[in-house]
């Protein structure tokens, strides 16, 4: 007789942390296969028919409520199968929350919300609590299920005390196979009340099914066609790069002891603003590699924007579009570096050529299906892919003081040995390094957002963070100035470079856009293949440096507040999701909440990695992630698309660069991106007078229910200040 494999249906109601919740059954219940459907995408008639394929459904959590159509979808008549139909169901926060309402029970909000909490599970260490003495578990919930019927069993509690008194937590059905958690299982921080509880389910699911006789049918291909791949379907890249003619890559190491990446820039000709330019620049710690682009005339520029249906490509004066052809733009970008793989560079250099640039906010809120702003090239001319096909580069290792000349040419050992030359004749440091003080001496013209606009808009977003259909929102503004254009763009910089120096710190001259950055955050590095490793470092907690303020200090005030901690939470419950997308199982949090020293600041850093498992291979694995990761979940909250959909509706304007990403892609496979914060841009166009410049700084804070609006305004101003330096403008003050 042939075993069937556990075979589950998985109910996504359109949520951030739904892969983390199949990861989860995956290892509970070793062995099954897990297909995903989200609630609208079948009837109850269409999905009737397969039910007999799968030994249980899971229905995941969600925003929204339960007893909204448009939030819970098919779910509503799961609940309704007939005796032939029945079978094992597990519901998840929302999928709970539907089981109760569905059964007599009333939705009620909570009176504290609680996103991102911890708490104590009572039970009575019964059904699916039997043997789990204790449980602690994460919450993510604006409202909880009252059962009102006898249909409905409670098994578990949660003592809030005089915030909402006592909170039902779990309970099954007394007839039908139906059970549920209001907490989230598959957090990271719920303890063995998430593997352990899934593992009795599925004893109890087993258990019933035995009793009844119930067979587990195979899938039909007409299922199959329905349904899609189970997951995780781990798809193979094009061919092997392997298999592929191979640059190789020409070095040259010189030891250059009081190097700085400035120095070498100007040795570039960085002062021609007429020229693009670019560096990336590790100017202050834990950062350690600078790379500095040496570009030709002839270098490729490709440029993209939402709803182009093909890509622009720009070299020397030629300027030409190449269709998509049935593409979309991460795959011919894949295709493109497929192409220009090479090898034979030095292992210890993170970057040895290939694509370098800003992928904007907008990309990423395309990417969910959210739709744009309409007319929104009205107001935001910048592309949404700007990218430069590096060939020549000079990369700064800062600890050990080597500069790596690289070059993808053939024959271009005279270029290198040109630049060789240059290099030593730098003296050891530079004035140049530093910016002159009378640089600051003109005054910019700020406009600020509206005070009272953002906190009415901080009001409105914590209204939805109590109706549930969001547990975070990162809410922005972008502030305006207007300066003289007697200051170069490279001046300009080095200017936020010396009142803010930061790991991630770029230079980004790509006409028509000038992008500076002092970003502390990372937000995505995936090395080389074989065996890619995938690291995303999300940053929730800050404190600026001053007298007094010691690590001790910075370790009470980050991880001593539930606010901060709940935020950082969030997103790597999010992140851990987005990695499981696309490499399956294997994903883990490295750093929970650890407190970090930078520069000026302490930063609360959590790390989260995850790589393919053994065996499998696929060359592009870093951008996939990448683009299923954006935008940044630091930046938007979760889950992750409807927080999107409130955000584009609260804010005025497109994000544009900020709050999307900059970095590379290295053609040996690796690569490091970070996220455009503490960072400014201009348009190259923006101005009509050519006297004058105007500059866009986005600055915001992630919005909880714990958020105070005020203090949430000043956080804002705050941000503002490092970027505002730059161009000698005096503290953003406002008044009323």
């Amino acid at each position: 007789m042939t075993i069937q494999r556990p075979r589950l249906l998985l109910i996504d109601s359109y949520d951030s942390f739904t892969f983390n919740l199949a990861a989860l059954c995956r290892t509970a219940i070793p062995d099954c296969s897990i297909y995903l459907i989200q609630n609208d995408q079948l009837s109850i008639d269409e999905l009737l028919p397969l039910l007999k394929s799968f030994s249980a459904i899971i229905i995941g959590p969600g925003p929204g409520s339960p007893d909204l159509p448009e939030d819970i979808g098919v779910v509503k008549d799961i609940w309704k199968l007939s005796e032939c139909d029945l079978l094992p169901i597990f519901g998840v926060c929302l999928g709970f929350q539907s089981l109760v309402i569905e059964h007599g029970g009333q939705l009620r909000r909570l009176q504290v919300v609680k996103h991102g909490q911890v708490s104590q599970i009572l039970h009575n260490e019964r059904d699916i609590f039997e043997n789990l003495p204790q449980v602690t578990a994460v919450r993510y919930h604006s409202y909880h299920a009252e059962p009102h019927s006898k249909e409905i069993e409670p098994l578990a509690w949660a003592d809030d005390g005089v915030e909402n008194g006592s909170v039902l937590m779990a309970g099954r059905h007394r007839t039908r196979p139906f059970w549920g958690v209001q907490y989230h299982p598959e957090s990271v921080l719920t303890d063995e009340g998430g593997l352990h509880i899934l593992r009795n389910f599925w004893a109890l699911a087993v258990e019933w099914s035995q009793k009844r006789g119930r067979c587990l049918y195979p899938l039909e291909p007409s299922a199959m066609d329905i349904l899609g791949p189970s997951w995780p379907h781990l798809q193979p890249s094009s061919p092997s790069s392997s298999q592929m003619t191979a640059t190789s890559v020409l070095t040259r190491v010189v030891d250059l002891p009081g190097a700085t990446a400035v120095n070498i820039c100007e040795m570039l000709g960085v002062d021609d603003d007429k020229s693009p330019f670019i560096l990336l620049d590790s100017a202050a710690s834990p950062g350690r590699f600078s790379i500095i682009a040496s570009l030709l005339s002839t270098s490729l520029q490709i440029l993209y924007s939402v709803g182009d249906v093909s890509v622009t490509l720009k070299s020397a004066k030629s300027v030409w579009h190449e269709t998509l052809d049935g593409y979309d733009v991460w795959s011919w970008i894949s295709r493109f570096m497929r192409l220009s793989k090479a090898r034979d560079g030095c292992p210890e250099v993170p970057f040895w050529g290939g694509l370098i640039g800003t992928l904007s906010y907008e990309l990423g809120v395309d990417s969910l299906d959210v739709p744009l702003r309409r007319n929104r090239r009205d107001m935001n001319a910048h592309p949404d892919i700007n990218l430069i096909y590096v060939q020549r580069s000079l990369v700064l290792d800062t600890l050990t003081n080597k500069v790596y000349i690289q070059s993808l040419l053939p024959d271009d050992s005279e270029w290198m040995a040109n630049i060789s030359d240059e290099l030593k004749k730098l003296p050891s440091s530079s004035l140049s390094s530093r910016a002159s003080s009378n640089m600051q001496s003109a005054s910019a013209l700020v406009a600020l957002p509206d005070r009272s606009r953002y906190i009415a808009k901080i009001e409105s977003a914590q209204n939805f963070l109590r109706s549930g259909d969001s547990y975070e929102l990162c809410l922005t503004a972008h502030t305006h100035l207007s300066v003289p254009s007697f200051l170069s763009s490279w001046g300009r910089y080095k200017l936020l470079r010396q009142c803010n120096p930061a790991p991630y710190s770029a230079y980004l001259r790509l006409q028509p856009s000038t992008f500076l950055s002092s970003s502390p955050e990372r937000f995505i590095s995936y090395s080389r293949s074989p065996n890619t490793l995938c690291q995303l470092r999300p940053i929730k907690g800050t404190l600026r440096k001053a007298p007094g303020v010691t690590r001790a200090y910075a370790e009470e005030a980050l991880r001593g507040s539930r606010k901060e901690v709940a935020e950082n939470l969030m997103i790597v419950d999010l992140i851990r999701h987005d990695l499981h997308s696309v490499v399956g199982l294997d994903v883990y949090v490295k750093q929970f909440c650890q407190i970090e020293e930078y520069e000026n600041v302490w930063q609360m850093v959590s790390v989260i990695e995850g790589r393919l498992p053994a065996g499998s291979q696929r060359d592009d694995l870093g951008w996939e992630v990448l683009r299923q990761s954006l935008p940044p979940g630091s930046m938007t909250g979760a889950p992750k698309k409807r927080s999107v959909e409130i955000l584009q509706n609260l804010e005025d304007e497109d994000r544009s660069l900020y709050s999307g990403i900059f970095g590379y892609w290295c053609v040996g496979g690796g690569g490091d991106w970070s996220v455009a914060i503490r960072s400014c841009f201009k348009h190259e166009l923006d101005s009509q007078d050519p006297e004058m410049e105007n500059w866009v700084i986005g600055a915001g804070g992630a919005i909880t229910a714990l958020s105070d609006p005020q203090a949430e305004w000043d956080e804002m101003l705050l941000k503002l200040q490092g970027v505002l330096g730059a161009f000698g403008a005096a503290k953003p003050r406002c008044y009323d």
